[in-house]
């Protein structure tokens, strides 16, 4: 952020009020004011009240202060004035609706953070991305990854920093709160980047923010972009990875969009379409006619890839047991686990079932 253009603004509110009025940053340094002297002071003590008290007016040393929004928890700017008194209160609160305005204008403009949200958020003409990308000396052909990381439990505003304190490079990373839960990490990567180096990077997001938060997070990560007009994609299937793992695979808490495999497709189908495969399979009885003992063997099985002696092991059955078992399952709906093409459509049939569960369908 430039601090001239803080400093037109407050230089020109000088002609309507006598009060002096500033700018501090995020470390209490005054870096814009009316009264010039002041520029350069240092008052540490005023950013822990701000920061324990965001978006309300304080005051302190015989000022009134109020901080700008920003991308963090933490404020990185604050608007001040001279006096405590309620005229001190309003003068400061306009202050930061001027503030605001020139800051968000900035951003919008110059700052690359803001343009790769506006990416993502599909808030950006396609054609505007390349010029918008050169006015920021911003390789537009570079791979990036990206990760959308989304708490389980209670939100923390913590996340956003303590994400961005992993990835400090901010010109080539960049971590964005896209909602009041979500956080995004659009991370440069390099060429021949795996699926398994995404992952390991995903899963060193949630050790560490286990480990300082004491937080639980899913994180879905989508293909990487290779163009800045592919990010708006690769979100889309963060976020289609964390939906399709909720129903399919919800022991899972780092899901890559390239692993979803079948449940992907399924997650797309029409319900009416779903409720027609069921009917079409299960013929003979609807599979709620198979109680829970039975639909854990069918699982193991499939654990198992289809083995009957290693199954029975695992179930610790005796393998004629298991036989039986599966007789009965053929008898209830005419499909013989044992045979390949009828696994795979009891699997597939399963899946369905799980899918319209989650969307409230039990019949």
């Amino acid at each position: 952020m430039s601090n001239r253009l803080f400093q037109s603004i407050v230089l020109q509110m000088k002609e309507s009020t006598d009060r002096t009025i500033g700018v501090i940053d995020l470390e209490g340094t005054v870096i814009a004011s009316n009264n010039l002297p002041l520029i350069g002071e240092h008052w540490p003590h005023v950013v822990e009240g701000l920061n324990s008290e965001r978006d309300a007016v304080i005051v302190s040393d015989g000022k009134t202060f109020k901080s700008l929004s920003g991308w963090t928890a933490q404020f990185d700017y604050a608007a001040f004035v001279e006096g405590e008194d309620e005229t001190a209160r309003l003068i400061c609160s306009m202050a930061v609706v001027a503030l605001n305005g020139v800051k968000s204008y900035y951003e919008e403009k110059f700052d690359k953070a803001a343009f790769v949200k506006n990416i993502i958020s599909d808030n950006i003409l396609l054609g505007d991305i390349y010029i918008r990308a050169k006015e920021l000396h911003f390789a537009p052909d570079l791979p990036r990854a990206v990760f959308l990381i989304r708490p389980t439990e209670t939100v923390e505003t913590a996340l956003l920093d303590c994400i961005q304190a992993m990835f400090p490079n901010r010109q080539n990373d960049f971590v964005i709160s896209v909602n009041e839960n979500d956080v995004v990490l659009v991370k440069q990567t390099h060429e021949g980047v795996t699926g398994r180096d995404l992952i390991k990077t995903a899963q060193q997001i949630e050790e560490t923010v286990a480990a300082e938060l004491k937080q639980k997070v899913v994180i879905g990560i989508g293909t990487v972009a290779e163009h800045l007009r592919s990010l708006a994609g690769s979100y889309k299937e963060a976020q289609m990875a964390i939906d399709v793992g909720k129903v399919f695979d919800s022991e899972r808490s780092v899901i890559n969009y390239d692993n979803l495999g079948i449940g992907r497709l399924i997650y797309q189908l029409p319900i009416t379409l779903c409720e027609m495969f069921l009917q079409e399979v299960f013929k003979k009885n609807p599979i709620d006619a198979l109680d829970q003992e039975t639909l854990f063997t069918i699982n193991k099985f499939f654990e198992n890839n289809l083995n009957v002696s290693e199954t029975a092991r695992k179930l610790f059955v005796h393998r004629n047991t298991l036989v039986y078992r599966l007789e009965k399952i053929k008898k209830l709906t005419g499909l013989d686990l044992r045979e390949f093409d009828d696994a795979i459509t009891f699997k597939v049939a399963l899946m369905v079932k799980k899918y319209l569960v989650s969307r409230g369908i039990n019949s």
